[in-house]
């Protein structure tokens, strides 16, 4: 079994030997640009420079996949946002929006030739070409609520969700079309995975309840609408709203290291609930409930700690039942090689030992 059918096997319900090691975030490090040339920001442009980069991790220390691109500000500026696109250790960051409400909102005609768009889906060709049958190719997409606080700003969405429900709704409809229209680009190449990030809609930012009833229903239908394995990361304590999460229809829930893997484990386990999802059965807290990956700190672990510290977090982490072990979240810039490479070498001493 190759890389790629690994965790392709883990996605679909079924055992394998080894856990595998990848990142469904974020992996663009500094010191993987300057081994390969391929620098921020040029790499957010060029789809060359975003493939190797993308790849770089899995070259340079054997990290289990290829991921683009490096950032969740893609389809705002296709839309017309301005975007600053940072830095070697920067990311890209939205800085103004053209829209003031949701009425203001509309698709541009050229969408999929806007912006960064071309470059994700040439970096994306150029990926298949070269690993299409051996490694996983992940492509990260913004989440219709994240996308929807870039489009009218986080501090007005969030006002909004309790004094114009109505306002938030109306955009975030639109978000979803946005999230689409992108998907469907891209499977048309097809991906290995699209991992759909929605950081904006953490319990830090939003109560459960307004995750359930204003989120879910979009990530629901953007779930339809993704004909690849496909994964959701939220941020931070993601507990409270775990099981909305395992039942919207994703194959692999993202999770950060606020959630107890051997908790989370029990609570995907519970109930056996068999319903229809997405046009196809699942068993909710069953076998065939969502897989956990993760939850390997970005911020502290990968970024700050030593190799041998990396290396028992691993072990922990895998003793706790993860399925696929991962970063918690988009690797910091300035993560040292040497951690990412024992974050590797920690999961293979796992299984040697």
């Amino acid at each position: 079994m190759n890389l790629k059918e690994n965790v392709l096997t883990v996605l679909s319900g079924e055992e394998v030997n080894v856990t595998p090691v990848i990142s469904v975030t974020q992996i663009g490090i500094v010191e993987a640009m300057e081994k390969t040339d391929s620098f921020w920001p040029e790499a957010h442009t060029d789809a060359e420079k975003m493939a190797i980069l993308g790849s770089s991790l899995y070259e340079l220390v054997g990290l289990e996949c290829a991921r683009i691109p490096f950032c969740l500000t893609v389809e705002a500026e296709a839309m017309g946002c301005k975007v600053n696109l940072g830095s070697e250790d920067k990311t890209p960051l939205v800085m103004e929006s053209p829209f003031q409400n949701a009425s203001d909102i509309k698709i541009p005609t050229d969408f999929l030739h806007n912006g960064r768009i071309p470059v994700v889906l040439e970096a994306l060709k150029k990926l298949k070409e070269k690993y299409g049958d051996t490694l996983p190719i992940i492509v990260g997409i913004t989440g219709p609520f994240t996308l929807t606080g870039h489009l009218l700003g986080v501090e007005k969405m969030v006002r909004y969700m309790r004094t114009k429900p109505y306002e938030i709704e109306s955009a975030l409809d639109k978000a979803l079309d946005v999230s689409m229209e992108y998907v469907n680009a891209l499977s048309e190449i097809g991906p290995d995975i699209i991992c759909v990030a929605e950081p904006t809609s953490a319990t830090e930012l939003i109560n459960p309840l307004q995750f359930k009833t204003i989120v879910k229903p979009r990530l629901e239908d953007l779930s339809r609408e993704i004909n690849t394995k496909k994964v959701l990361h939220i941020c931070g304590s993601a507990e409270p709203i775990l099981k909305d999460m395992a039942s919207i229809g994703y194959d692999g829930l993202s999770v950060e290291e606020k959630v107890d893997v051997k908790w989370a484990k029990e609570e995907l386990k519970g109930g056996g609930k068999i319903m229809r999802v997405g046009g196809r059965i699942m068993t909710m807290g069953g076998e065939k409930s969502p897989k956990l990956i993760g939850n390997i700190s970005s911020s502290q672990t990968l970024f700050r700690d030593s190799p041998d510290e990396v290396k028992k977090k691993v072990k922990d982490v895998l003793e706790s039942g993860i399925d696929i072990l991962a970063p918690s979240c988009g690797l910091a810039p300035r993560s040292p090689l040497e951690n990412i490479k024992a974050m590797v070498k920690g999961r293979n001493e796992f299984y040697n030992k």
